[in-house]
């Protein structure tokens, strides 16, 4: 029986694109030749696993509701969909799986991972696919387990590290047309010289200096 663990998880410097690499170990006790596996993962976020400060709860409001309420809505988020193709082995064998990463505040796992300060976000992969099993009389073909699984605890420093690499002290926001552009004419008009200024100008110094303040001391 096929069995998988998640051995460890980095960024990806040399990705095109924000790129998290988890280590995945691979397991057939039997002594099968497996030929190859067309795996395919779900990796969903499980923030009932984990325990929120108040900041983090004040921050997730918009995903999970008020915190009282989180006993009925705190529940897994979809994170991403990948596919693998695993080379032939005979035992066991150890891969990376590349998963890329947004920072589009639009999507709930998103949100989620950016409101996290520090410890680690709990993973849950499950796995689906097809295992080509080498034989004598050629190749058999099965389909893996549905219940074939593993959890993992990501370190919050990982994700963070993986979205400094390409957005250093950064966040992205997706605007409608409009929106963009009465800020176009906003900061055209101002002459005010980057976003970051004419999000201060509209926003106020004084509530950019309290998150600053609440950060240093957390």
């Amino acid at each position: 029986m096929i069995g998988f663990r998640v051995t460890g998880a980095r960024a990806d410097p040399h990705a095109a694109a924000p790129t998290i690499v988890f280590g995945l170990r691979i397991e057939e006790p039997s002594g099968a030749h497996i030929h190859a596996i067309a795996l395919q993962a779900q990796l969903r976020l499980e923030p009932a696993r984990r325990r929120h400060d108040p900041d983090e709860q004040h921050a997730l409001g918009e995903v999970f509701g008020e915190p009282g309420r989180w006993g009925q809505t705190l529940r897994p988020l979809h994170w991403a969909d990948v596919a693998r193709m695993v080379p032939a082995f005979e035992g066991s064998t150890e891969i990376d799986v590349a998963v890329p990463c947004t920072y589009d505040l639009d999507v709930a796992a998103s949100k989620y991972l950016h409101a996290m300060r520090d410890g680690a976000v709990p993973v849950r992969f499950l796995f689906r696919g097809t295992v080509f099993v080498a034989s004598e009389r050629g190749f058999s073909v099965s389909m893996l387990p549905w219940d074939r699984e593993a959890a993992f605890d990501l370190p919050v420093a990982t994700w963070r590290a993986t979205m400094d690499a390409f957005f250093p002290q950064q966040g992205w926001l997706r605007l409608g047309r409009d929106v963009l552009d009465a800020l176009v004419t906003f900061k055209s008009s101002r002459a005010l010289p980057t976003w970051d200024a004419v999000m201060r100008e509209l926003l106020g110094a004084e509530a950019i200096k309290e998150r600053r303040r609440k950060e240093a001391l957390s």
